[in-house]
């Protein structure tokens, strides 16, 4: 963990962000008080998400598949209906 006062967080913002970033805490006070944190924020996976995973659980219906009543291309389009 790392402790700064306010001026200097305000000197070295890049590098307490690149610090943030490599896993450290950056504590920021304001007259030798903790007022603020910074962290990291977790990133999200980057592997890619596996097909089939609600395999057996969902299916498509039929109906899906059948042409949209009138009305509803009308609304779509912006015809009213």
């Amino acid at each position: 963990m790392i402790t700064l006062n306010l001026n200097q967080a305000k000197a070295h913002l890049s590098e307490c962000i690149a610090q943030a970033e490599a896993g450290e805490t950056v504590v920021i006070c304001k007259r030798n008080k903790p007022v603020a944190e910074l962290r990291a924020i977790p990133q999200p996976q980057k592997k890619p998400r596996p097909i089939g995973l609600l395999k057996g659980q969902f299916s498509v219906p039929k109906a899906f598949f059948e042409p949209l009543p009138d009305e509803i291309i009308a609304a779509f389009e912006g015809r009213g209906g």
